[in-house]
């Protein structure tokens, strides 16, 4: 719902369809998604290739997906900064810098977590 609006809240088809027409968003607009989304492909086909226990897929997965999520937070950080400050301010700067080190921190922990799943997986 829409502060200060006496409209209902949208359906759950179109509230779906609104999550849909931002993830397109953040796809065509947003370079570090697309890297990341290919990363996460790379994951995967390694992971065929390697014939990954179904623990292990769930941690890929899984992992895969909370680094996207964390991108799209970012994105979304970025742009409501943008709006609120559309000319430089240090604080502006400061918050943007954060969010990005948030998913810089999970990206380098994720890589992590995925060396010692497929080292796993060759090993055994």
């Amino acid at each position: 719902m829409i502060p200060g609006s006496n409209s209902d809240h949208p359906s759950f088809r179109r509230s779906f369809l609104f999550a849909l027409q931002g993830f397109r968003t953040a796809v065509a607009t947003e370079r570090n998604i697309k890297v990341m989304l290919a990363a996460g492909a790379c994951a995967v086909v390694a992971g065929l290739a390697l014939g990954l226990d179904p623990l292990s897929w769930a941690i890929v997965l899984l992992c895969c997906g909370v680094v996207i999520m964390a991108e799209l937070f970012n994105t979304a950080v970025e742009t409501v900064v943008d709006l609120v400050s559309p000319e430089f301010h240090p604080l502006a700067g400061r918050a943007k810098d954060i969010a990005a080190a948030a998913v810089w921190f999970l990206s380098a922990l994720v890589a992590v977590v995925g060396i010692l799943v497929f080292a796993n997986a060759i090993l055994n």
